[in-house]
C-alpha cells in the first residue's frame, strides 16, 4: 500500500511545480522531499516525473497519480474540518460548483428548505464552465455539480441525474413591448442579441435551438456567461436573450423583464446534479440531493 505522506508530498510537489518549491511549502528539507518521491517511485516500480530548467514534467504514469493524491489532499482536509463543524453543531463544510443558470434554478430551493427545517449549514458554492466542474469533481475538490444535463455523456468516473426541465423562452425588457406574447425563433433572428459564450452544455443547447428550426447562429450578438450581466442588457436596452423560465423568475415576477412563448423551441432545457460515482457522499451532500429528490 502507498504511504499517504508520500502521496501528500508528491501533491505538494505537483502544487508547486518543483522539489524546492514543495520543501519550503512543507518546511521540510529539500533531499527529504526528494527522498520521499524517491521511495514512491520505487514503491510503484515508475518514474513521475521529469526534472527541467522550468520544474518538474509529469510522465503518464505521474499525472494519473496527481489525480488520487490531489483526491487524498482534499479528503483529509474536508474531514478535518468536517469534524470541527459536528462540534459546533454545523452540517459541513460542502463544496459544490455548478454553471450559472443550474445553479439559480435549484440551489436558492434546496437552501430553502434547509432553512425550513432549522439546519445549520456550511455551504461553498463556486461558479465554473463544465469542463471545469469535471476536473473538479474527479479531483475531490467538490461534491457535486450543479449543471445542464442530457446533453453530453458525462466524465468516466462520473454520474449525471436530471432534477427538473424548463422550456426555454425568448426574454425582452421594455424596448421590445411591441413583440406579441408568443412568436417562431425565425421571426427574432434579426434582433439584437446576447447569448452565451462559453462552450459548455448551455451554449450547446441554445445553438441546437437555432439548429433546429434551420436557423444560423445570430451575427448581432454579444457574447456574455454572466447571467446578471445578461439580464441587465436585455433590461436596459433592446437586445433580447433565450433562457429557460426559471433562470429569469426573479425579473419576470416583477415585470422588469418579458418571457415570449416560442412556438419553435420544444427541447426544453434539463438541469441536474453531476457527481462522482466511486465517493461516498459527505451527510450533508446527501441531505442536499434528499431535498432535490434525488436518490444519493
Amino acid at each position: 500500500m502507498i504511504d499517504p505522506r508520500a502521496l501528500l508530498t508528491f501533491h505538494r510537489v505537483c502544487e508547486a511545480g518543483t522539489i524546492s518549491g514543495a520543501a519550503r511549502a512543507l518546511n521540510l528539507s529539500q533531499p527529504s522531499v526528494s527522498s520521499a518521491i524517491a521511495a514512491l517511485e520505487a514503491r510503484l516500480g515508475v518514474r513521475l516525473f521529469e526534472r527541467s530548467r522550468s520544474g518538474i514534467v509529469l510522465t503518464t504514469e505521474g499525472e494519473a497519480l496527481r489525480l488520487r493524491a490531489e483526491a487524498l489532499f482534499h479528503l483529509l482536509r474536508d474531514a478535518e474540518a468536517e469534524v470541527d463543524s459536528a462540534r459546533t453543531g454545523i452540517m459541513g463544510p460542502l463544496r459544490v460548483g455548478g454553471t450559472p443558470g443550474a445553479l439559480v434554478s435549484l440551489l436558492p430551493r434546496v437552501l430553502t428548505a434547509l432553512d425550513e427545517a432549522g439546519l445549520a449549514l456550511s455551504l461553498n458554492v463556486i461558479e465554473r464552465a463544465d469542463a471545469a466542474l469535471n476536473a473538479m469533481l474527479l479531483a475531490g475538490d467538490i461534491e457535486l455539480a450543479f449543471v445542464t444535463t442530457e446533453i453530453d455523456e458525462p466524465a468516466e468516473g462520473l454520474i449525471e441525474t436530471t432534477f427538473s426541465r424548463d422550456p426555454f423562452a425568448l426574454i425582452v425588457g421594455p424596448a421590445q413591448d411591441h413583440l406579441p406574447e408568443r412568436m417562431a425563433l425565425r421571426d427574432a433572428i434579426d434582433l439584437h442579441w446576447v447569448l452565451p459564450e462559453a462552450q459548455g452544455a448551455f451554449r450547446r443547447q441554445v445553438d441546437a435551438l437555432f439548429l433546429a428550426s434551420g436557423l444560423p447562429s445570430p451575427r448581432n450578438v454579444v457574447r456574455c456567461d454572466s447571467l446578471l450581466t445578461t439580464k441587465a442588457i436585455v433590461r436596459m436596452g433592446s437586445r433580447v436573450t433565450i433562457l429557460p423560465r426559471e433562470v429569469a423568475s426573479a425579473e419576470l415576477s416583477v415585470g422588469v423583464l418579458r418571457a415570449i412563448v416560442l412556438d419553435d423551441a420544444g427541447m426544453p432545457r434539463s438541469i441536474g446534479v453531476r457527481r462522482h460515482g466511486g465517493r461516498t457522499l459527505s451527510a450533508l451532500a446527501r441531505r442536499l440531493l434528499a431535498e432535490l429528490a434525488i436518490d444519493p
